[in-house]
């Protein structure tokens, strides 16, 4: 097969790309909270005690202590996980003043380098954790006491245990690192020296040998950026214990483009190293290729290349958990974010494959096709399938020389279904983590995903199944959790407190994983919110509970989050879904504009107006032609008429149910009879035959307009008079309408005028 002409290559790749930004529209969140409004929801905490320092990135949740351990530069936090403002456990630990000053003289930014910069808290034992720092371009490490019990309140450093943390820690706090802490074994995926060049999976302190990958071998890696690492157990034989660790790299196949591929790697926990070839190295180091992609109809894939943050969900079954993983795309020709899901099956499938080899006379990568050595390379020693070796110094030399030159397996894993779980394009952020937590609803048990964003905000997000492959994703919500926007590094969860735990640079802040009151007052609307959490009670949208203990209350909650239909659901309460929207009164003059308010509590509603005539039986629906403009906001009417007079339906349609929002009764007076009014404010005569209405309502105006103060008539009927004629932009109507409904609400008092 020919190669084609780059050009075309990239002609195709453009139009591609440009059809997935097109054809992938995201959802609309049906709630949008600023951060002034998520705090007056009071259903979140921002950290609030001033501290001089900046970075929090690592947090560590200790359900048993009912702690959250958070880094930051300079400092280590013990916050309450009910309430991170009470009582917090403050630890200051700062880098020398030495070292801040040879760090200052070695070049690097005295804020944003030379600081102790926490970058590693593990626990160690019920009452230590072990904590590391980048100590100004010197990492050190240390052990923290903690107590026995949450009410000891007690946490401090033990200054007596300060150690090195070379091989622990990055030097460079821009760097990121990952970290396990396994049986008193630190494993990392770490920077090991000042530059900032040697990167490697690390494994120190315990009573196994340190071990590492091998040193600059770009097959090994290549520059990577560690996003995570997990113990995922291979059986039940504890041999087979294997530490995953996920991380992105630049490519090797392309030396002068900044190709970047998302890995998958993997070693033994019980890998010893070889006995002459690999000694002290990862003699079970293997990796893969993540693709998250969406495919195209002619072949041609749209590649999310970057991982920048994975999850791991577990399930009943230890060895099998599901991963989450946040990939983003930054070409210069395609940005966007996407969320790939991947099963340890199809994982543990591609790590028994082919391995990969460069062979043939353009030295392509290809399939191993040679005879492979045993065990098998990457094989644990003394496992299911190595039971009489003890340890990977009694393999063989020809299994240690092949692992050197074949760490990487030539499939890749695709993600479930092979496309993304959801993918964001044409938006202005991008996805930068995420947590998942697992909730049971009335309809089946449903996985709800947090994504936090480069922005600053985090959504909340459901992806329910339709026909065959087809998926239906549901924005629930979207809110800023700090008041200066910030990426967001870090979220965890902790479904037993319904909490969501958000660090980025410039603080921390806790919010619950619910607000059911914000989808609305009545049924209908709770009900298609789809909020696995959320659910009507018979009087308010509430907090969904599936425990035994309320089976009783349960039996009659209102709940359907795979189809949302109020209209099954919600039978006997949505007659009384819109009293309070219902026959508002509006009054106009002939020759003015009106603005009739309405909006859907949900952006996923479509919104019709409907007028039906006074004395009419029929009604006909109103589009924006002509007088007529319809807007987010409402109605407006231009140059009223005298039949324009009437009832306006104002509805809204979602999820094919449809029902009425708010009922105005419009009411169209005279020209001719207003102004007789103003100018002859003791003869309302032309005003004595009031439409129908309100009881009250017509009164009042007479009143007002019956009133001697011209100055205070003529200020309250501007914007709902003109002469007829006047010509007005369609925005100075609705400034003018909104004035009068300002005026309307609060009346100028004589004073005023005076």
């Amino acid at each position: 097969m020919q190669p084609q002409d780059p050009l075309v290559l990239s002609c195709i790749l453009l139009s591609f790309c440009y059809t997935v930004a097109k054809d992938i529209i995201p959802p609309t969140p049906r709630v949008q909270l600023s951060f002034r409004e998520l705090k007056a929801s009071n259903t979140a905490h921002f950290l609030n005690f001033l501290l001089n320092t900046t970075d929090y990135r690592i947090l560590l949740k200790d359900e048993d202590h009912d702690r959250m351990y958070v880094g930051s530069k300079d400092y280590i936090l013990s916050l309450d996980l009910q309430d991170i403002n009470r009582e917090p456990l403050i630890i200051h630990w700062p880098a020398k003043q030495q070292r801040i000053d040879e760090c200052v003289l070695s070049g690097k930014d005295i804020n944003g380098e030379c600081g102790n910069f926490i970058r590693l808290i593990q626990p160690w034992n019920r009452t230590h954790l072990y904590a590391c720092g980048t100590g100004a371009y010197n990492p050190v490490c240390t052990y923290i006491n903690r107590g026995r019990k949450a009410q000891d309140y007690v946490f401090y450093l033990d200054s007596d245990r300060v150690e090195s943390g070379k091989g622990k820690c990055a030097y460079d706090p821009k760097l990121d690192s990952v970290s396990a802490l396994i049986n008193e074994e630190l494993y990392s995926g770490v920077y090991i020296d000042f530059m900032g060049t040697d990167a490697a999976i690390f494994r120190a302190m315990g009573k196994q040998a340190a071990m590492r990958t091998d040193q600059y071998n770009s097959r090994w890696l290549n520059d990577p950026a560690f996003v995570h690492v997990q113990l995922i157990p291979d059986s039940l034989e504890r041999n087979d214990d294997k530490l995953y660790f996920f991380f992105r790299e630049k490519s090797t196949d392309s030396p002068h483009s900044p190709t970047i591929y998302s890995r998958i790697g993997r070693v033994c926990l019980n890998d010893d190293g070889g006995h002459c070839c690999l000694v002290n190295k990862w003699s079970t180091f293997l990796k893969a290729r993540l693709i998250c992609s969406v495919p195209g109809a002619d072949g041609i894939e749209t590649h999310f290349d970057e991982l920048q943050d994975v999850f791991i969900q577990q399930t009943q079954d230890n060895k099998n958990p599901v991963i989450y993983a946040v990939f983003s795309a930054s070409g210069s020709v395609f940005k966007g974010s996407a969320v790939c899901v991947y099963s340890m099956a199809d994982i543990r499938m591609v790590f028994n494959g082919p391995f990969a080899h460069k062979e043939g006379p353009n030295y392509q990568w290809m399939p191993y096709t040679g005879k492979i050595p045993y065990p098998r390379p990457g094989t644990c020693p003394g496992g299911t399938f190595t039971p009489s070796m003890k340890s990977t110094k009694d393999y063989p030399d020809e299994v240690i020389n092949f692992m050197r030159t074949h760490p990487v397996m030539y499939n890749s894993v695709y993600p479930v279904h092979r496309q993304p779980l959801l993918v964001r394009t044409n938006v202005n952020y991008r996805f930068t983590s995420i947590a998942v937590d697992q909730v049971d609803a009335s309809d089946g048990r449903y996985e709800v995903l947090f994504l936090g964003t480069d922005q600053g905000t985090v959504q909340k997000v459901i992806v329910l199944p339709k026909d065959d492959l087809e998926t239906e994703e549901l924005i629930l919500e979207e809110v800023e959790v700090f008041k200066v926007p910030a990426p967001i590094k870090s979220m965890k969860i902790s479904s037993k407190r319904q909490q969501l735990y958000v660090s980025s640079v410039s603080g921390v802040t806790h919010l619950a994983l619910h607000r059911c009151d914000v989808y609305g007052e009545v049924c209908a609307d709770c009900c298609l919110a789809r909020d696995p959490y959320c659910a009507w009670d018979g009087k308010t949208c509430s907090r969904y509970s599936a425990s035994s203990k309320r089976y009783a209350e349960g039996r009659s909650r209102r709940q359907d989050v795979r189809h949302g239909n109020p209209i099954r659901q919600c039978r006997g309460y949505n007659s009384n879904a819109n009293k309070n929207g219902m026959d508002a009164a509006q009054y106009g003059v002939e020759g003015s504009s009106a603005f009739l308010e309405c909006q859907a509590r949900s952006p996923q509603a479509s919104i019709k107006w409907i007028l039906q005539k006074d004395h009419s039986e029929r009604k006909k629906e109103l589009r924006s032609e002509g007088r007529f403009l319809k807007t987010e906001q409402g109605l407006l009417i231009r140059s009223l008429q005298l039949s324009d007079a009437g009832v306006y339906h104002c509805t809204a349609t979602e999820n094919n149910f449809k029902h009425t929002v708010m009922r105005v009764r419009l009411h169209v007076l005279s020209a001719e009879a207003v102004t007789a009014a103003l100018l002859h404010p003791d003869t309302p005569a032309a005003l004595a035959s009031p439409p129908a209405g309100p009881p009250g309502a017509y009164d009042d105006l007479v009143q007002l307009l019956s009133q001697p103060e011209m100055g205070l008539i003529n200020q309250y009927c501007q914007g709902y008079w003109r002469p007829s004629g006047s010509m007005h932009s369609d925005a100075k109507d609705l400034q003018d309408q909104k004035r009068a409904r300002n005026r309307r609400n609060h009346p100028p008092t004589k004073e005023l005028q005076t």
